[in-house]
Order: structure tokens, then C-alpha cells, then sequence
């Protein structure tokens, strides 16, 4: 199993004040001091990014052995609108996404679906997204749908989509967040996880973050955890044991949101997660 980082967990850290971390050094740091082995992107982070910047980070990311994989939309776009103008711009932006995707050198995108009370909008959203599947299919690029409310709210919805989409390019991305908010989250990842080509693994708090957040004179190394953290929110290793179960075996993909320390949240995420992955596997 792969694990690797959302980039937007480092958001306090790229938009620090005084002293930002620049995006085209996420690569190294991901890789060398927080042991991560790829990046998934938020498009919000990327704002004002030329081709030329686009390509010096995946250059950056590669020859560090970090490289992009994910591309992610974090506003929904309005596929199932009414409105057919409305509806081009979404198909328009998803193909922005998927084509900033490709220079990145990742092999999926994701999009959210904004959320419609029309009572056509299933079969206008699937009549936009196959236009967008059509364009990722020519320039291979996996879209990924990732869970909203309304349209891919619930595991079978998502599930009827896809199949009424069709292709090869259009899959999940399921969310342990997510996951965590349905009546059962082992049975929600067990339904989306074979249609993914990363799983984001968010998590929220745990119980032994205790460095200050404030204390900027920490290293890296000062918070390396030396136990396995629990996280308090919802548990981890039932939905790792749930997506190992369906024979995912790819990529998780760190999307730490809480508050303090973003390392340190990031760290005893890896630690937490590499323990659960270890237990499922010996479990096996």
C-alpha cells in the first residue's frame, strides 16, 4: 500500500506568513521529511500556474521520487444544471482539471457533482459527464467522482452513475470522512473502493498531539512519533481493512484536517494508518 500526501494538508504552511512553503518544495519535503512516496493536489492551490510552472513541478516531483497522482476539484461543478450554459462551464472546467492533470503527470482528476433538486438532473449529469469521460479518455486520464451531497451522496448512487456513464476512464474516490458520516463505512468503502485509484485517508485528531502548534522552533524530528497514535474522531482500522478486503492495494492518500501542527497531524497519520495496514495484512 502507497501512502502518500494530499497537499492540502500543508496549507498552513504554504500560506505561513512569514516563512510559506513553496509549492514547487512540497516534493522533497513530502518525500524525505515526512516519508511519503506521491502527492495528491487541490486545483485551489495552483491558482495562477502557468503550463511552465505545471510542468517544473511535476519535474520536481519526479526527480524526487514524489510524484503527482491526484488532481483534485474541491468545488462542486454544476454537470446536472438546467441550465445548459451552466452545464458547459462544468464540462469546460473538468476538462481544465483533467488537462492540468496530464501536464502534472497524474493519472486521475477528481470532480464533485454540485447538487440539484431537478428531478432530470441524474440524466443530465450523466449526459455532461460522458462528454467529460470521452475527453479523458483521449488525453488518459482516469475522473474520479468524489463524494457530495445530492447526486453521489450514497455508495449505490455513485455506483448507478458509473454504470451509466460507461468507459474505462470514470471512478471513485472515496473518502474515509465520508465514509465515516454513512450508516456504515465499512459496507460505503466496500461498495466504491473497487472502482478507485486512490482512497483519500482523512483524518481529523488524535490522542497524542501534544507538541504546541505555536512552538515554531520544532523540527521535523522533534515530532516524529514513536507509538501508534489513535484517532479519536472515527476509527481507522476498520475502513483500512475494508478497502485491503476488495483487493485495493494502490494508493492512500494522507488528508489531514485538523487543527495544530499540520506535520505532526500528517506524521501520526502515517503512523496510525501503517499500523492499521500492518494489522489487516497479518489479519489476512
Amino acid at each position: 500500500m502507497l501512502l502518500t500526501l494530499c497537499v492540502s494538508s500543508l496549507r498552513p504552511l504554504i500560506h505561513h506568513p512569514d516563512e510559506p512553503l513553496a509549492l514547487h518544495d512540497v516534493p522533497a519535503f513530502a518525500r524525505d521529511s515526512l516519508g511519503l512516496n506521491g502527492l495528491s493536489l487541490s486545483t485551489d492551490l495552483l491558482k495562477g500556474a502557468t503550463r511552465s510552472d505545471l510542468e517544473a513541478l511535476r519535474d520536481r516531483a519526479d526527480k524526487v521520487a514524489c510524484s503527482c497522482l491526484l488532481l483534485e476539484q474541491p468545488e462542486p461543478l454544476p454537470f446536472a444544471s438546467a441550465d445548459p450554459a451552466r452545464a458547459q462551464s462544468a464540462i469546460e472546467r473538468a476538462q481544465r482539471v483533467l488537462r492540468a492533470a496530464q501536464i502534472l503527470g497524474c493519472n486521475s482528476a477528481a470532480v464533485r457533482i454540485e447538487p440539484e433538486d431537478d428531478p432530470l438532473a441524474t440524466d443530465l449529469a450523466i449526459e455532461r459527464l460522458r462528454k467529460t469521460v470521452d475527453f479523458a479518455e483521449r488525453i488518459e486520464v482516469n475522473l474520479l467522482l468524489a463524494p457530495h451531497a445530492g447526486l453521489t451522496n450514497q455508495p449505490e448512487q455513485v455506483t448507478d452513475l458509473l454504470k451509466r456513464i460507461g468507459g474505462f476512464r470514470i471512478g471513485t474516490l472515496p473518502d474515509f470522512a465520508a465514509a465515516a458520516e454513512a450508516p456504515d463505512p465499512v459496507v460505503y468503502l466496500r461498495r466504491l473502493t473497487p472502482y478507485a485509484s486512490v482512497v483519500l485517508a482523512s483524518t481529523m485528531a488524535f490522542d497524542s498531539m501534544d507538541a504546541p502548534p505555536e512552538d515554531e522552533s520544532l523540527e521535523v524530528e522533534d515530532l516524529l512519533i514513536e507509538s501508534v497514535p489513535v484517532h479519536t474522531t472515527y476509527e481507522l482500522a476498520p475502513m483500512v481493512e475494508a478497502v485491503i478486503s476488495v483487493g485495493f492495494d494502490i494508493t492512500l492518500s494522507i488528508n489531514y484536517r485538523g487543527e495544530g501542527n499540520p506535520v505532526l497531524g500528517i506524521l501520526a497519520s502515517r503512523a496510525a494508518l501503517e499500523a492499521a495496514i500492518e494489522n489487516a495484512h497479518e489479519g489476512e
